[in-house]
């Protein structure tokens, strides 16, 4: 085929292509999201050809239009490396139960899901030996969460960053400070390099009570995870905090739960809602319906399983429904007391979420009332667990069940444990605000995204 731009003559041989890799710099992408994008913005460029016109010249195209292709492309890479990040805290310490206090509260105290939801973050993480100083205190669930949003800062801060501080000292924002509940400047930290290795943490106004112990894990410019020595405190976030008025028995009183809400008095159960409504609180009310037609069967069980079963009903965390439809697995309940599972599962099928024992599947039909930290769903049956109920055994007289649910996910979400306990069980770590998993596979489908786009760049121009 003739050139349609050089004179005709004889053919020559195709050019021999040299790599050039054109530099990016992003200063909040994380490492291997820049060597990524390294890698597919190499150019290939001819060494010789037959005629001086470049190869996109030869078939009509001019070079502004290449550049201006070209930076189309580095824009569309650089959004897929900058919106492709996700961490999830409590699955990061849920690998280290030397910090299953510190990760529990954090989940109860819903700092976990603010962590996660921020893009540049750093966790001043406390073990369980050094969280007992603050838990000896019995501050309300309010207070704690101020204590602790000292210890979530809102800038990144790497272990070799905490070395490099211009005049070796800083003062940092921290969630505290963000959330509008601190005083003046009573929410920031003082860092400062110490030398000798050593680093030290103190609130705005005070000593430096803390120091650096090591790094626990850094994904660079996004989230760092950093231990210190001890809790950081202050009058200021540890002022008492007034609890938020939300009475469950009223809720459930107005709102077609009436039935429910009087086994929960009669059998005391109520008062274990009602304490955990403070740390977060999901409860699943089943209908009047359904409990008439479970009568029969409760009235069999002992006063002991009778309450198992009615603390079966509730999470002790917030979840509202999109974060249960994107939180497939099983949960743990306020009857799980660690040597009894009594487990729930979580399943979505469709727009539908159910509920699943190996004895029966509900379907949540409504909601009653969703105000963090508390949130109300209305089920169609009395949900049954296997500690107090053999597999298969629903009766005839319940209401029909349920279309079978899809296949179970893989991912296991578990609820957080009752916060009364300085030492959180080591299954009620994991959070499901995130999922860490997940936001791997996007970052390598982002990657596999830009390769291809770039590659048909060059095959078009």
């Amino acid at each position: 085929m003739l050139n349609p731009v050089c004179p005709p003559g004889p053919p020559t041989p195709p050019p021999t292509y040299l790599p050039h890799t054109t530099p990016l710099h992003h200063p909040t992408a994380p490492d291997d999201a820049v060597s990524s994008l390294s890698l597919v913005l190499t150019i290939y460029t001819p060494t010789s050809t037959a005629c001086s016109h470049s190869p996109m010249e030869r078939f009509g195209f001019r070079s502004h239009f290449s550049s201006h292709a070209l930076t189309i492309f580095l824009v569309l890479c650089l959004v897929f490396a900058t919106t492709t990040n996700a961490h999830n805290i409590t699955r990061m310490l849920a690998e280290l139960p030397e910090f299953s206090t510190f990760n529990h509260y954090l989940t109860v105290t819903h700092l976990a899901a603010e962590i996660n939801r921020r893009q540049t973050i750093t966790v001043l993480a406390v073990d369980n030996a050094g969280m007992s100083d603050i838990l000896s205190k019995h501050l309300s669930l309010p207070t704690l969460k101020n204590v602790l949003s000292l210890h979530v800062l809102v800038d990144y801060y790497g272990a070799k960053k905490l070395h490099q501080i211009t005049d070796g000292t800083t003062l940092t924002s921290t969630i505290f400070q963000a959330s509008g509940a601190a005083a003046g400047t009573s929410g920031f930290v003082n860092i400062t390099d110490l030398k000798a290795g050593k680093v030290g943490f103190g609130t705005e106004d005070g000593e430096l009570t803390a120091t650096f112990v090591k790094s626990i894990k850094e994904i660079p410019y996004y989230i760092s995870v950093l231990q210190i020595s001890k809790i950081l405190t202050s009058q200021e976030a540890e002022a008492p905090v007034a609890a938020p008025s939300l009475n469950l028995t009223d809720i459930l009183n107005m709102q077609g739960c009436k039935a429910f809400a009087d086994l929960l008095k009669a059998t005391g159960a109520e008062q274990t809602f009602d304490e955990n409504v403070d740390g977060g609180l999901t409860v699943f009310c089943p209908s009047d319906a359904a409990i008439r037609g479970f009568a029969s069967r409760y009235k069999n069980l002992t006063a002991a399983k009778k309450t198992s079963l009615l603390l079966y009903h509730g999470f002790p965390v917030y979840y509202s429904l999109q974060m249960l439809k994107s939180n497939n697995g099983k949960m743990n309940t306020l009857a799980t007391d660690g040597k009894q599972k009594y487990a729930l599962t979580v399943q979505t099928d469709g727009e539908d979420v159910k509920l699943e024992t190996e004895v029966v599947t509900a379907t949540i039909t409504g909601t009653v009332k969703d105000e963090e930290p508390l949130v109300v769903y209305k089920i169609d049956k009395v949900l049954q667990p296997t500690e107090l109920f053999d597999a298969g055994s629903e009766p005839d007289d319940e209401a029909a069940p349920a279309p079978k649910a899809s296949k179970k996910a893989k991912s296991k979400a578990k609820g957080a444990a009752d916060d009364g306990d300085a030492e959180a069980p080591a299954d009620d770590s994991e959070d499901t605000t995130a999922d860490e998993d997940n936001a791997a596979a996007k970052l390598s489908g982002g990657k596999l995204v830009a390769t291809v786009l770039f590659a048909l760049c060059l095959r078009i121009f």
